[in-house]
């Protein structure tokens, strides 16, 4: 394949109703359900094609996208299915371990990364938590690198997954890494309610598509007010 072919990037998914990440396809036939092995900037991973090939379009901005690996084997399929029972045993005894320490934080996800190298607990709380003696039974009972995140609400819904109120998934838990800053104002200048229960997402947060056409809108306003000057 010549560098002057056209590329096709296809979705992969890491967990069931996981964020969706674009990769190049790079010399494999790839399809639906397809196991695959990438490279992330955590490490290599275990994801699963979730869409058709497409051909990347070079008309969209520029951003890195990294290339699939490898096809999985049986053994990798395996051991996916290996750390998965594990993340469910560390989420009930990590749980056990809150509740009789009296911690004051509440358990959300646990997530180990594919070659069991870091175990990950997300959490959330209102205050500042200790949570040293709570590592310490961690790393001893399951003899890897243990790391506490804490998650706002935004990351919360992202992490739970959900409907919202367009009928689809929601986009913190699709594709969205980052969350930029929304304002009231972005309602106003597309002339949408300003009823709390309908641009709110189920995080109680301004819901963030309201930043996906806001610029167009706020164009078009400025646009307006500069033809109506001219009259």
């Amino acid at each position: 394949m010549s560098n002057d072919s056209p590329k096709k990037i296809v979705n992969i998914s890491f967990r069931k109703n996981g964020k969706i990440y674009e990769f190049y396809t790079g010399n494999f036939v790839l399809d639906e359900g397809d196991k695959v092995i990438v490279e992330t900037i955590e490490g290599i991973e275990l994801g699963t094609v979730c869409s058709k090939p497409r051909l990347h379009n070079a008309s969209m901005p520029d951003r890195p996208i990294r290339k699939v690996f490898r096809l999985a084997t049986a053994e990798d399929i395996e051991k996916k299915e290996k750390n998965e029972r594990i993340e469910a045993e560390a989420m009930q005894f990590c749980k056990e371990q809150i509740d009789n320490k009296k911690v004051p934080m509440n358990l959300i996800a646990v997530e180990l990364s594919f070659d069991m190298s870091r175990l990950i607990f997300f959490y959330i709380s209102n205050i500042r938590v200790d949570f040293r003696e709570l590592v310490k039974e961690l790393v001893q009972k399951f003899n890897t690198h243990v790391e506490m995140k804490q998650i706002g609400t935004r990351d919360l819904a992202g992490k739970l997954g959900g409907i919202g109120h367009c009928g689809r998934q929601l986009c913190c838990s699709l594709f969205l890494s980052n969350f930029d800053p929304i304002t009231i104002r972005m309602a106003k200048d597309q002339d949408l309610s300003l009823n709390p229960d309908k641009i709110s997402g189920i995080c109680g947060r301004l819901m963030c598509c309201l930043a996906y056409e806001y610029d167009t809108y706020a164009e078009m306003k400025k646009n307006s007010r500069g033809n109506n000057g001219q009259k």
